[in-house]
């Protein structure tokens, strides 16, 4: 009988802990590790949509990306949506896990998958990146525009964000997520292009004096792809275990 326990001894391969930064909640949100495991949701997301889901489908797990608890909560009630999702899961006997910066940075992890899938090269993490998060490899030269019509429809982006540095693309550096703050180490790798998402104002000013082309093609767009890798990768240790990609789950940005 697989178990929970055994669900987290495999994520450790994939995601080790030590690989968290420190102020992330990333393992076991709740649930039991004793439980059995029969089917397994996966998601990029938690919300409180992805929780009814896995009641739905009678999953005996759910496996994110994102925490389910990520700051404390003073109280456990259904007056907010994301407690009504952990006592909804509680409810029903499913267990949470996640693997979130720790995926950020391992080899293979979210920004390994998303390097693949927007076809980069030679691929390095990106030097002097202190906790090891970007990648950066080359995809043949070829204009902004065809490169940001490449990621739109690749990422299945509703849009996209940028800023011109004047450059063709070239050399690439991605982060997926919250990665904007390492665009100066984008910049001292040579890159001429970065992709990651929620790019602040100043980032983009900072992008744009500093002759890079910066993409912002959002967080759940530049972090989705590997929710398909993560469970191709637990359906191929665990072949007596149903695992299903979430269905609900996606982006609730919209362009206008």
């Amino acid at each position: 009988m697989i178990t929970v326990a055994d669900i987290m001894a495999f994520m450790e391969t994939l995601a080790p802990n030590c690989l968290k930064m420190d102020w992330d909640n990333v393992g076991l949100n709740c649930g039991s590790k004793q439980a059995p495991v029969r089917r397994i949701l996966v998601a990029l997301d938690p919300f409180e949509h992805v929780c009814r889901e896995a009641v739905d489908c009678k999953a005996d797990l759910l496996v994110t990306h994102h925490p389910l608890i990520f700051r404390p909560w003073p109280m456990v009630t259904d007056d907010a949506a994301i407690t009504r999702g952990l006592m909804n899961l509680v409810r029903h006997g499913i267990s949470h896990f996640c693997a979130h910066t720790n995926l950020d940075c391992a080899e293979g992890g979210v920004n390994d998958v998303l390097a693949a899938t927007l076809g980069l090269k030679q691929v390095t993490t990106v030097p002097n990146d202190a906790h090891r998060m970007l990648r950066c490899g080359e995809v043949e030269e070829q204009e902004l525009s065809a490169f940001l019509a490449f990621v739109k429809n690749t990422l299945h982006c509703d849009g996209l964000r940028y800023c011109s540095g004047g450059k063709k693309v070239h050399k690439v550096a991605v982060g997926g997520g919250g990665c904007s703050g390492g665009l100066f180490d984008a910049i001292c790798a040579g890159c001429d292009t970065f992709v990651t998402s929620d790019v602040k104002y100043n980032e983009f000013w900072d992008a744009y004096e500093q002759g890079l082309n910066l993409i912002d093609a959002g967080h759940f767009h530049t972090e989705n792809p590997v929710v398909t890798v993560l469970a191709e990768k637990i359906a191929k240790q665990f072949p007596e275990i149903e695992v299903i990609i979430s269905k609900t789950h996606a982006d609730c940005m919209k362009f206008y």
